[in-house]
């Protein structure tokens, strides 16, 4: 009976042992499981679709064109702008509207005084001020974007501009890459700016030459006299939209490659921050002249760049 016993007490110590590291196995398992769980890398959700309506005449794309100074009048139509036949950016847009029907890529151009004072001139000129005109061109570009964007919730942007416009379209590039803009950065598809009056190297991509020198915005920071209204480099560049910005700056346009220096003073600095702006020897981008990429000029080049962005834009549909 003791053999019996003693056998029977060694085999429940074996069960017992056996279930002892069948439990710590368990253990051990569930025990990695959490801890893997817990540190390995989340995986990505999936992208969300855009919330909201969606007209069915919305464009899979919206392109918004900024013409520069004297290009422009606050009363022309936007969907077929007449007021300058000779604008600079019509020379870019023209192609796209023939290109493209209005549900894939609706071109919209800012009807704005784009005018420019000239504070010393005899006798007075009749134009806005640099400030109003400015401030009129953003005003009504950022209401076109928040009406597009209630409407269209899927709609991808463009945004182009020459001078006053380039301005106008990169100021308004930056508030969308500092998170302050009217859409959000994902849906800004594209900057393109030709000779813009607050570029400074790094920021954006720079087509073609790109100058040492820097808007004259930036070098004449700070100036402020009867409307004329300087606003210096843009602080934080473009921000998370900086690899969609592209910048065309001829090396002899004083616009967007001005000297490095400062402003001297009011009676020094008045005439040349006039005599730079209200001169119109930058308005040679749709020539080869001061400006040429494999023997394009800015305006094809901008043009086949906008192509580009479009070609690859989704379908919203």
């Amino acid at each position: 009976m003791a053999g019996t016993k003693s056998q029977g007490a060694r085999k429940a110590g074996r069960v017992f042992g056996i279930a002892v590291i069948i439990a710590a196995i368990i253990a051990l398992i569930v025990v990695g499981t959490l801890l893997w769980s817990m540190l390995r890398k989340p995986e990505a959700p999936p992208p969300e679709e855009p919330k909201g309506p969606h007209a069915a005449d919305c464009p899979d794309v919206q392109v918004i064109s900024f013409p520069g100074t004297w290009e422009s009048s606050a009363t022309d139509n936007p969907d077929r702008p007449t007021f300058n036949p000779r604008s600079l950016m019509l020379q870019v847009t023209n192609p796209l509207d023939k290109r493209y029907d209005d549900l894939r890529a609706d071109v919209w151009t800012v009807n704005y005084a784009a005018q420019f004072h000239n504070p010393i001139a005899v006798p007075p000129d009749g134009q806005m001020t640099y400030q109003a005109s400015r401030q009129q061109g953003t005003d009504r570009a950022v209401a076109k974007i928040n009406a597009v964007k209630q409407k269209c919730s899927r709609t991808g942007f463009v945004l182009m501009g020459f001078s006053q416009g380039a301005t106008i379209a990169g100021n308004i590039a930056a508030q969308i890459g500092a998170g302050k803009g009217p859409i959000t950065a994902d849906r800004l598809l594209g900057v393109g700016l030709i000779s813009d009056s607050r570029r400074v190297q790094g920021q954006g991509k720079a087509i073609g030459v790109d100058p040492e020198g820097e808007g004259v915005e930036v070098t004449f920071a700070g100036f402020s006299f009867s409307g004329v209204d300087l606003q210096g480099k843009r602080d934080g560049g473009f921000g998370s939209v900086n690899d969609r910005v592209v910048t065309i700056c001829g090396s002899n346009d004083p616009i967007c490659n001005q000297p490095k220096g400062g402003l001297l003073g009011l009676a020094t600095g008045l005439p040349q921050v006039i005599s730079t702006i209200t001169q119109n020897s930058h308005a040679a981008y749709g020539t080869t002249a001061n400006w040429s990429l494999d023997g394009k000029t800015a305006t094809q080049w901008m043009t086949g760049w906008a192509t580009g962005v479009i070609d690859k834009a989704p379908k919203t549909k």
